[in-house]
């Protein structure tokens, strides 16, 4: 007999050999039904692979990632099988799963082609083996006999996979004609996957590698009831509504250009505004916080990166370096704004008096993203961070990230994002050779965020794995209003960097020590920032952000004149106001300006230029009246004000 512990401490006992299907049973035949995985003492598992020693055990279900997890990852496989049938010679890359769903990157060979409109036949392929009910079968294979067996499939890219691994820790599942290399975990059988839908068709290179070919990867994504799947459709519609690339547009708040360069945004003058705004705001508040500005260039000598690792690390995924007519110079576009910050602290001696230091700009920088990763605003090749480096002295560190902390969440207030989930980003614990610095200054690094996490009261989650080269962080993920999670604000402590550069302080002792350095960036970059925002408000901005707060509407050509007048005297108000007198009838003017997402529309007319008024409508909410013009600004001036001292007052 074994003993096995549920999350709850409970004990039971029971025969070795037993299955995580065999303990659902024992515990409730409904449980049984509803669990798709189980982890056995940190490891997630098939539900059908035997336990044979004691153990702790969390059985999962749909409501868990774990659970979604062996469902997609069932999934994808399904999609393979459904894919091998209809286009026998299919060679298969990877197919794991994201977010939401999953994908197959796969190779039908020059002749063939699979586009969006062949997706509804591999969709009916899929519901029938689906309903096969299918077993997936896991099996332990030798790396000799799983090279021949893809020898014989003459499947290039699962042998080179095959070929990176090592023998005694590969295996094969198999559901019905299908059989793939894979980790698992899967479902028992197909029987749970009621409702599939095949989402779209794009291009990605083998292995993220633009010099190698170009697969055709598949998208979808499955749920064990129709009425989830229907729900989920609803809301990806609403979200293709959203997508800030489409509002980006329809605003004219950013463009790109082919002859500027793939991933290279193009503000627009309201898109401009809007941004300056959002800057304006943070500076603001770091101002209170003891921030100076300061300005770097945007290319820096190959040796600054050299200094710092970002070279080593991000040499080869970067643009390359630049080279000068002097022999041997070479400059790189700035990858990071960091070590031109080192070198700024280095221009004259510091005393521990000085300490903290905080240096904040909006610097621009530049990575080589490959092409088929660039989305719209959210992955581009340059992008402006609210960048800012805190030097201090080590018994400051706690409380400058939770001063840090604070600026997040008041930035959060301002904006409406009223969920997130705040991640310990960590090292991987078993393998720390991709980490610069000291085992006894990372040590020191993640107990200081644990620690501040704790005195700010924060629910966090743990991940190992997902710190930065240089040190550990606290990342803020967002979901936004469809419930998609972002990942925004980021916090980092640093002891590598002071390393690197020589940074010194002379301390109380009168003797030489080294800062401690703290990354921030509340908004991560502001191109990311603002297409999250957009997708967020569906580009219905809060009244104080907002590029354009009011438009002027005169009904027909004859009332111009006073409408100038009306938006003269708005903007001398500090009132962001746009005139739209072209020669049209007021019914299209007003749907074309809501469509605009302005949140005030004037009309103006015969009535309103004799008694010098305005009749106003508020977006999404109608008729609001007639008022003169100051009454009209002290109404949404106070608005404006209303807003900001409500976040300010319920920031904590």
């Amino acid at each position: 007999m074994i003993k096995i512990t549920f999350p709850d401490q409970s004990v039971r006992e029971y025969e070795a050999g037993v299955t995580g299907l065999d303990i659902a049973q024992s515990i409730s035949p409904r449980l049984a039904k509803e669990v798709l995985s189980i982890t056995v003492n940190d490891t997630l598992m098939d539900l059908t692979r035997p336990i044979t020693t004691d153990a702790t055990v969390k059985l999962h279900k749909w409501e868990d990632e774990e659970g979604k997890h062996a469902f997609w990852h069932s999934s994808a496989h399904l999609m393979a099988e459904a894919i091998e049938a209809l286009y026998p010679g299919t060679k298969f890359g990877i197919g794991p799963t994201i977010e939401n769903g999953f994908y197959y990157d796969i190779d039908t060979g020059d002749d063939v082609v699979i586009k969006d409109a062949d997706l509804p036949k591999i969709e009916k392929k899929f519901k029938e083996l689906a309903s096969q009910k299918l077993d997936y079968v896991r099996s332990e294979v030798s790396k000799a006999d799983a090279l021949d067996y893809f020898t014989q499939k003459d499947d290039k890219y699962k042998l080179e996979l095959i070929s990176e691994l090592e023998d005694g820790t590969i295996s094969f599942y198999k559901q019905g004609n299908f059989t793939d290399l894979c980790r698992g975990p899967h479902l028992p059988s197909t029987a749970p996957i009621k409702a599939v839908k095949l989402l779209n068709v794009a291009g990605a290179y083998w292995r993220g590698d633009e010099k190698r070919k170009q697969l055709t990867r598949i998208y979808g994504i499955t749920f064990p009831k129709a009425k989830m799947l229907e729900d989920y459709l609803v809301l990806l519609e609403e979200a293709q509504k959203r997508d800030h690339r489409k509002i980006g547009k329809e605003l004219e708040l950013f463009a790109f250009s082919a002859k500027v360069g793939q991933g290279l945004p193009l503000w627009l003058p309201k898109g401009a505004r809007l941004r300056e705004r959002l800057e304006n705001f943070l500076k603001k508040v770091q101002v209170q916080y003891g921030y100076e500005p300061v300005i770097t260039p945007h290319i820096g000598n190959k040796e600054l990166y050299v200094t710092s690792g970002h070279y080593a690390k991000y040499g080869k995924d970067s643009f390359q370096p630049i080279s000068t007519p002097a022999e041997g110079e070479e400059f790189l576009l700035k990858p990071m704004n960091c070590p031109h910050h080192c070198e700024i602290y280095k221009t004259k001696p510091r005393s521990y008096k000085d300490l903290p230091i905080r240096f904040a700009e909006f610097g621009t920088v530049y990575r080589y993203e490959q092409s088929g990763e660039l989305h719209g605003l959210t992955r581009v090749r340059g992008f402006t961070q609210d960048d800012a480096h805190l030097f201090c002295r080590p018994d400051q560190i706690k409380d400058e990230f939770k001063k840090v902390i604070d600026i997040i969440l008041y930035i959060f207030k301002a904006l409406d994002f009223k969920e997130y989930i705040t991640q310990v980003s960590l090292r991987d614990p078993e393998d720390h050779s991709k980490y610069i610095g000291s085992e006894d200054n990372w040590n020191k690094a993640e107990q200081a965020i644990i620690e501040a996490c704790e005195e700010r009261g924060m629910q966090t989650i743990v991940e190992y794995g997902e710190a930065a080269f240089y040190g550990p962080k606290l990342d803020f993920m967002v979901k936004d209003a469809l419930g998609r999670k972002w990942q925004l604000g980021t916090i980092q402590v640093d002891y590598n960097l002071p390393e690197r550069f020589e940074l010194e302080y002379i301390g109380s002792d009168n003797q030489k020590h080294r800062p401690v350095m703290i990354h921030r960036a509340p908004f991560g970059s502001m191109e990311r920032f603002v297409a999250v925002l957009i997708e967020h408000t569906a580009g219905k901005f809060p009244l104080w952000l907002t590029p354009e707060q009011v438009v002027i509407c005169p009904i027909s050509e004859k009332h111009n004149e006073y409408a100038k007048k009306v938006f003269n005297f708005l903007n001398n108000s500090d009132i962001r106001a746009v005139l739209d007198d072209r020669n049209e009838k007021i019914g299209k003017k007003i749907r074309d300006n809501e469509l605009k997402r302005i949140p005030y529309l004037l009309i103006v007319g015969e009535k309103e230029a004799e008694e010098q008024k305005v009749a106003v409508r508020k977006q999404g909410e109608g008729d609001k009246g007639v008022m003169k013009l100051d009454e009209f600004v002290s109404f949404i001036n106070q608005e404006v004000q209303d807003m900001l001292s409500a976040i300010d007052n319920n920031i904590n």
